[in-house]
């Protein structure tokens, strides 16, 4: 039995296999999928790694990367379709350096993600990547579905914060590109191919970072709208007036404000009136926060004037900022069961595509609601249905949406993944040729197919 010896690389007590314990690693966040594998292995080093992917290698079982188990696509749980153990990277989570003059920090792929924003904070920098599943999500499931979250805006996707990988490959091998570089121009950049690769070609076990100065002032805005489309002229106004100090800047309809009021008790409508749309801003710079408030304050003036916004509040107090994106932060959970889509296309179509989406699906399902939020700064709309009996017409529901999508040359996926969710229907989005080129990657980099089978392609 193949439990046996992984407990001899490991560690006994780390070799999971009954029910009560891996039945939180077999199913995913949203419990949209679970299936059983032969155990639940969780190695504490990149020699651990190695050796287990050896022995997985000479046994032909399949092994299922997961980091903190917050993935919406079913990338991180077994599919039940072979052999298979999960390999749960929690116990690699150790910040092994930080260099404050270079900007970098050498992490391991266990770590969670708001312990590494506290290190680089406690250093005095600043980490970008924030999400609402920080509290528990791990850095190198960050890396694997290349994460976006609220700030990419400002500083980019997950991708761009990495200057260096270390990976262990299917056969047990170890590419140590722990690299802290800006620049090197001596072939191809292999650790691209890992990052957004959802662990089907090897596994991420150590990462270095980009980190940033930390800003010493911050202001954080909600503003009222008429509709999606002021909210794209509304981005367009305060980049040309606040630059690249506008970090965040997330849309929501009104359905999600509702739903999120109705779903945590406590929660606030941050202003008196309804309004159908509403931006909520972050505005992050260095020097004094009166000065950075004051011009966000003229900004939002003019905005008003200009009949760009019909109301806005800015928060005067780190808890009044923490309660608005409180809001924001609970408008997944809010809406947990329903047609759920996570799409892209460009910033200056994201109105477009809501108000095509929204007709194309009125007319087919007139009990359609649309749950519409996210990073309109970046283009990434996700773009949910219900009520609940949606669920039923996903088929229907997705051909619909994605069509649009394809009709703006969007994107199936802007930052959650494919998983098992899009496994399949990416092939109908991608052209053939890059279909090919991907299957081409995957059969060099794992020929036997052990890396997280039945996700991506």
């Amino acid at each position: 039995m193949i439990a046996k010896r992984l407990g001899d690389i490991v560690g006994a007590a780390h070799v999971l296999t009954e029910a009560s314990d891996t039945g939180p690693y077999f199913t995913d966040w949203r419990r949209q999928y679970s299936a059983p594998a032969e155990c639940v292995v969780r190695p504490a080093s990149t020699d651990e790694v190695a050796r287990v992917m050896q022995l997985c290698m000479a046994e032909n079982v399949a092994v299922v990367p997961q980091g903190g188990n917050t993935g919406l696509c079913g990338g991180s749980v077994p599919t039940g379709a072979r052999r298979e153990v999960v390999l749960a990277l929690g116990r690699m989570n150790r910040i092994r350096s930080l260099d404050r003059l270079n900007g970098t920090m050498t992490v391991e792929a266990g770590c969670v993600l708001a312990n590494v924003q506290r290190a680089a904070d406690e250093a005095g920098r600043l980490f970008p990547v924030s999400l609402a599943a920080e509290g528990s999500c791990q850095i190198g499931g960050n890396l694997s579905t290349n994460a976006g979250g609220v700030n990419v805006l400002r500083y980019g996707t997950s991708r761009e914060q990495v200057l260096g990988l270390e990976v262990v490959l299917p056969d047990g091998r170890v590419w140590n590109g722990l690299r802290g570089l800006r620049k090197d121009n001596t072939g191809y950049d292999l650790k691209q191919l890992f990052l957004g690769a959802e662990g089907t070609l090897g596994i991420i076990t150590a990462a270095v970072l980009r980190l940033y100065p930390r800003p010493t002032a911050s202001a954080t805005a909600w503003m009222a709208l008429a509709s999606a489309e002021a909210a794209v002229e509304l981005l367009a106004f305060l980049s040309e007036r606040l630059g690249d100090r506008l970090s965040a800047f997330e849309l929501l309809s009104r359905t999600c404000v509702e739903a999120v009021l109705a779903f945590a008790p406590g929660t606030q409508d941050p202003l008196a009136a309804a309004h159908p749309w509403y931006v909520l801003a972050e505005i992050a710079d260095s020097g004094d926060e009166r000065a950075l408030r004051e011009r966000v304050e003229r900004a939002l003036e003019d905005a008003a004037e200009r009949g760009a916004i019909a109301d806005a509040v800015l928060a005067q107090s780190v808890e009044q900022a923490r309660a608005l994106w409180r809001i924001r932060e609970t408008v997944p959970e809010a809406q947990f069961t329903n047609v759920k889509h996570d799409i892209s296309v460009p910033v200056s179509k994201t109105a477009a595509f809501i108000a095509r989406a929204g007709r194309r699906l009125a007319e087919r399902y007139p009990d359609a609601r649309a749950y519409a939020f996210g990073h309109v700064g970046d283009g990434n709309i996700h773009y949910n249905v219900g009520p609940e009996s949606m669920v039923a017409e996903r088929a229907g529901v997705n051909r619909i949406v994605y069509e649009v999508v394809d009709e703006f040359d969007g994107s199936i996926s802007a930052e959650h993944g494919l998983g098992q969710l899009k496994r399949d229907e990416i092939r109908a989005h991608k052209p053939a040729l890059e279909m090919e080129l991907m299957r081409l990657l995957k059969g060099a980099l794992d020929p036997k197919g052990l890396m997280n089978p039945g996700k991506v392609i």
